[in-house]
């Protein structure tokens, strides 16, 4: 049955999170701008408020109009899109690195993630695989094996960048929705295991993720070096109290906290507005997350039940592990929180993903839902 309007109050939701977030990026932008050969007016705001805030307003709007059936009908050439995009990441003179990893495009006048491309596509193209699936989603040939050869695609690509913490995002969505499917629990027990077992082996290679896992394990063996950012994140947190310093008084973001305006903004927020208000913006994500699934369990069909939830998953599981790394629940991983961190990219298409669930929103499920 067809429904006129979108989910107002997950909407609302969503434009809490993005103002609220967007203010809160104004002050701990401040924190680069400060800095002595720091960030310029135009690298830290015109991607976000023109790539992110302005094109990723249009998305939403534009992709919440559009049948849900149309967005599902072209899933595949998205995650073909993705696996492209990414790809090209690893080409000189198109792909280029930071800090160690090739995870971005220069297109000239912006530069561009393709994994956020990556996760989207997956998502889609999972839920259309495990919706033709049905109940063969639970046995061994039609479901855990072919699970797991989609999953390989995104593991090389992002392990290669390396990307770790975007995989393992992909990773969570994967497995929330397989389990919604209707999938083999036994199954992804085992995958779980293979894939612990893997990981153990990409750290053992990867140097980079052995100080961070140790690290996390000893936060006060190296302050100065490899516990700089989480020592001093730890500080910010703790500096705010209940109350916080209050808006744009954040000390730590101008010359202590590496990437005040990325990784670290949760607790430049935390610094500035204390355990009240860190606490509101979980709230808001944990809002966010209900209302996300109530949609999904309204949804009319099994792919747009699956791909909701398996996009709530995509943005829940990024932002709390960006947050739980803040604090010290979780080994570092790079992956900005969700609405709030410096990206055009990540912004544009989050809200692009929200208007994909509002587009599955304006439809109430059917009497019987079709299997």
């Amino acid at each position: 049955m067809h429904s006129k309007k979108v989910d107002h109050v997950f909407l609302w939701i969503t434009l809490a999170l993005v103002f609220g977030g967007f203010f809160l990026f104004l002050s701990a932008s401040l924190g680069l701008l400060a800095r002595d050969g720091g960030a310029s007016f135009e690298n830290v705001f015109v991607s976000q408020i023109v790539l992110g805030l302005f094109l990723g307003s249009i998305a939403l709007f534009l992709i919440s109009r559009i049948p849900y059936k149309n967005i599902r009908k072209f899933s595949f050439f998205f995650f073909l899109l993705g696996i492209i995009l990414t790809i090209c990441v690893f080409v000189p003179g198109i792909g280029f690195g930071h800090g160690g990893a090739k995870r971005w495009l220069n297109l000239g006048f912006t530069t561009f993630q393709p994994s956020e491309v990556l996760k989207l596509g997956f998502v889609l193209y999972f839920a259309s695989w495990l919706g033709a699936a049905k109940e063969r989603v639970n046995t061994l040939k039609h479901g855990t094996i072919p699970f797991l050869v989609l999953l390989s695609i995104p593991a090389i690509l992002l392990i290669l960048e390396p990307d770790v913490g975007t995989f393992g995002v992909i990773v969570a969505a994967g497995a929330g929705m397989f389990i919604v499917a209707g999938g083999n629990l036994k199954h992804l027990f085992l995958m779980g295991i293979a894939g612990v077992l893997v990981f153990a082996v990409v750290v053992h290679y990867k140097p980079y993720l052995r100080d961070r896992i140790d690290t996390f394990l000893n936060p006060d063996s190296d302050p100065q070096g490899t516990g700089y950012q989480l020592n001093q994140s730890l500080i910010a947190v703790g500096s705010g109290q209940i109350f916080g310093r209050g808006f744009g008084q954040s000390i730590q973001k101008f010359n202590s906290l590496p990437e005040p305006t990325n990784d670290s903004i949760f607790a430049v927020a935390s610094e500035e507005f204390g355990f009240l208000g860190s606490s509101t913006l979980i709230l808001l994500f944990l809002f966010f997350a209900m209302r996300g699934l109530h949609i999904a369990g309204r949804a009319p069909d099994r792919w747009g039940r699956i791909a909701v939830t398996g996009i709530v998953l995509l943005i829940m599981t990024q932002s709390f592990i960006n947050i739980a790394s803040m604090v010290g629940l979780f080994p570092l991983t790079g992956v900005p929180l969700i609405f709030i961190s410096h990206g055009g990219t990540a912004l544009f298409f989050a809200l692009a993903e929200v208007g994909i669930i509002l587009s599955i929103s304006r439809y109430k499920m059917a009497p019987s839902l079709p299997q």
